[in-house]
């Protein structure tokens, strides 16, 4: 499927006559406007007849699936992969900004005025996710003409979740309120009440009697919840860090409901930004999607051994919300991925012998590449994750699937220079797809 765009950018109903868009691109009546998706924008005047599109999106922590279609036809489907990198690269940040205070400003006084937040801010990792979500909504609105989004933003009660993976009874009214750490100061004296002042490494053998808050997964990447926290003595403490003790097999960190908490904060950031900028945006809910998915035996279950190599539920699910799951696919699915625009962090964190420090950052620019600039490689498009000034390149997929980790330069062909979001095309018989269409190739 080609898409179109008018002589000044508007979107038009999308070609299927190949034949036709050769034509035109051979006598010069159109010119390319885009790659992946195969975009073409006409260079004479035409009438802008349109037909009613609705843009179906399931909004994800990790994936986000969106799904064009009329009332027949399925005209754009992609899987957006999200980036879950943010909270590294900060803490990195953070890592970095200390030394270097303690090296040069050892004595400066501490600021805090110029620390003051705004009331709409949200944490740096969920405002990437919101604003890759309205990315992905213009990227489809570029090349086809939506005239209605329909979104399904999960809401997750995380202490019913909390209650029924762990066999409790579900809170209901006040409970609410009489949560597992009301009554205690802070989550340090909680923990410290729950395991009973006893350590749960040796339980009590060793005879200390200071007790520590011992994170089971790093601050970092678990944070301070209560299921990441437990009560060791400084004797096991110490020993587990130095590498002398080993926690018994049974400590293990408890369910982490990150995404669904990243789900909760950022529904309504995406929904109201979305309202404010289209005319025609409406919400739907998950327990609709499901059942519309089952009515209409849409299921990745029903898929065929050789045709799982790519997870399509929230393509699915994105076709379902779009009103239209009956619509007919030709197969072709767009694998989107964000990537980071920029790196910088100047030096590594390593510090080599003598306290001399690495450079982190290479150039922007290697014989005539980029970082995440599409080629050709042995006949497949690919795309750059890794760079070397002697002009050899890592090569990968855009899901991270290596090809080549030392390619030379000289056997790869620029196809297209670097996006925020790279694309790849795919093609793969999805469940609802007419007998006519065939399989992938």
């Amino acid at each position: 499927m080609v898409y179109v765009l008018s002589k000044d950018g508007k979107p038009l109903m999308p070609m299927e006559n190949y034949a036709k868009v050769r034509i035109f691109l051979k006598e010069g009546r159109a010119k390319v406007a885009g790659r992946c998706p195969f975009t073409i924008q006409l260079l004479y005047e035409t009438r802008d007849y349109t037909q009613p599109v609705s843009l179906g999106v399931d909004a994800g922590s990790k994936h986000i699936g969106l799904s064009v279609t009329t009332g027949k036809k399925v005209l754009f489907e992609a899987d957006v992969t999200l980036r879950d990198d943010i909270t590294g690269l900060l803490s990195a940040r953070r890592e970095a900004r200390r030394s270097r205070r303690n090296r040069k400003t050892r004595y400066r006084k501490p600021r805090f005025d110029n620390r003051r937040r705004s009331d709409k801010w949200i944490a740096p990792s969920i405002r990437n996710k919101v604003d890759t979500h309205l990315t992905a909504v213009r990227k489809a609105h570029k090349i086809l003409p939506v005239t209605k989004i329909i979104v399904e933003t999960a809401a997750f009660d995380l202490q019913k979740l909390k209650a029924d993976m762990e066999g409790l009874k579900r809170p209901e009214g006040i409970d609410y309120q009489h949560g597992e750490q009301m009554g205690f100061w802070n989550v340090r004296e909680y923990i410290f009440f729950r395991d009973g002042h006893t350590c749960q490494c040796c339980k009590g053998k060793s005879k200390n009697t200071v007790l520590n808050v011992h994170h089971i997964e790093s601050r970092k990447t678990g944070g301070n919840a209560p299921n990441n926290l437990i009560t060791l003595c400084e004797t096991c403490h110490r020993g587990f860090h130095n590498g002398t003790v080993k926690l018994p097999s049974s400590i293990r960190r408890g369910i982490n409901f990150r995404n669904a908490t990243f789900m909760g904060i950022m529904r309504w950031a995406f929904y109201n930004t979305l309202k404010a900028g289209y005319p025609d945006v409406h919400m739907t809910y998950g327990y609709i999607t499901k059942n519309t998915r089952i009515r209409h035996g849409l299921s990745e279950k029903n898929r065929s051994a050789d045709d799982k190599h790519y997870p399509l539920n929230h393509v699915i699910d994105a076709r379902c919300i779009s009103g239209n799951p009956d619509a007919v696919s030709d197969g072709t699915v767009y694998y989107m991925r964000k990537v980071r625009c920029h790196n910088r962090q100047i030096h590594k964190m390593t510090i080599n012998k003598g306290g001399t420090r690495k450079l982190n950052q290479a150039p922007y620019e290697v014989k005539g590449y980029r970082l995440y600039d599409k080629v050709r490689y042995k006949g497949k498009e690919c795309f750059i994750f890794g760079r070397r000034l002697d002009g050899r390149f890592a090569v990968r997929l855009a899901d991270g699937t290596k090809l080549g980790e030392q390619v030379s330069c000289k056997k790869l062909t620029l196809l297209e220079t670097r996006k925020n979001i790279i694309t790849e095309r795919r093609t793969t018989l999805l469940i609802g797809a007419s007998p006519d269409v065939p399989a992938a190739v």
